[in-house]
């Protein structure tokens, strides 16, 4: 038990963010791959309210891209204080090429009418990020600061939410991964 335990800690430590890709196209397998573990994960009442949109098209990932930064700016326009400082240290801007740049996109719905569809849908996120660094793809958890244009572009049903773009592809970023707090710092027993 001890040592596919240590086999998860080991992708978990592994896996970072991944903003840079390089322009060879993973296998399709690869991502169907990731996505039927991602299908594994527990749900409320076995709801599974997960859908995942896999966009290749060039077009359309420049689309998806456009849309995104349009909205990026007017967050950017509107943000101010600690969060506007922590985005300038860390050189992030409205420009988002990574959407364009991937070779793939998978988007992550969630169905707002099953029970604990948010939590559920981030848990099988949480699977599908492990499942893509054991298959040496790269990804960030890109959520836009607003959905809906992305929506609407890809006609989805009102009842589904969009809560991530994961741009996939073998990793091109030599930035290393943030540090993570100690374990004695988020652990309790028996209280907080």
């Amino acid at each position: 038990m001890e040592l596919v335990a240590m086999r998860t800690l080991e992708l978990a430590r592994r896996r970072k963010t991944v903003r840079r890709f390089l322009p060879d196209a993973p296998p399709r397998e690869d991502i169907m791959t990731a996505i039927k573990v991602a299908k594994e994960a527990p749900s409320g009442m076995n709801a599974q309210p997960w859908k995942f949109v896999v966009i290749d098209d060039p077009w359309l990932k420049g689309k998806v891209r456009e849309l995104c930064e349009g909205e990026e700016r007017k967050f950017y326009s509107g943000t101010k204080g600690d969060l506007m400082a922590w985005l300038t240290a860390k050189g992030f801007t409205p420009e988002k090429p990574f959407l364009s740049e991937a070779p793939y996109l998978i988007l992550v719905f969630g169905h707002t009418k099953a029970p604990y569809w948010l939590q559920s849908t981030w848990i099988a996120v949480g699977y599908l990020l492990l499942a893509l660094e054991e298959l040496g793809l790269g990804t960030v958890t890109y959520t836009p600061p607003n959905p809906k244009p992305v929506e609407e572009l890809l006609k989805a049903p009102t009842e589904y939410k969009l809560q991530t773009i994961l741009p996939v592809g073998y990793p091109a970023d030599p930035k290393p991964k943030y540090g993570r707090k100690k374990l004695e710092d988020v652990v309790g027993f028996n209280g907080f």
